[in-house]
């Protein structure tokens, strides 16, 4: 299991570098071309939200399927380790939401300068006219 939160760790590091990177001001030639780079992975990287999904899924069952520790017959070991699951699926909660929002963030700002290339072609064309 722990393999699978790493996984997911490494991915959503991976989006934050890339989510810096296009907004960080560069050259246009520049910025074009990592944008470029930047929109042909975004449609193999498109498996991290399902692979979010399915574990923010796996975190609710298991939340619903917890032992409640509350009472006074847990001793005080039973009570730190069942403050200390729910502390990491709060964690797990927060790096899944993290992670489809910057793949949405990335998807939306390389979209954006998209949208900007081919309007400025579209301003050339029209001035060459």
């Amino acid at each position: 299991m722990a393999l699978q939160w790493m996984l997911l760790t490494y991915a959503v590091a991976a989006e934050a570098v890339v989510a810096i990177l296009l907004t960080l001001p560069s050259p246009k030639l520049l910025k074009y071309r990592i944008v470029s780079f930047v929109s042909l992975i975004l449609q193999s990287a498109l498996f991290v939200v399902p692979f979010a999904g399915f574990q923010l899924l796996d975190l609710y069952w298991k939340n619903e399927h917890r032992l409640m520790c509350t009472s006074e017959v847990c001793t005080a070991a039973e009570r730190d380790r069942y403050e200390k699951s729910i502390y990491k699926a709060q964690r797990n909660v927060i790096l899944c939401a993290s992670a489809c929002l910057l793949y949405w963030c990335i998807y939306r700002i390389c979209k954006f300068y998209k949208k900007i290339q081919s309007l400025e072609e579209a301003e050339k064309r029209m001035k060459d006219q």
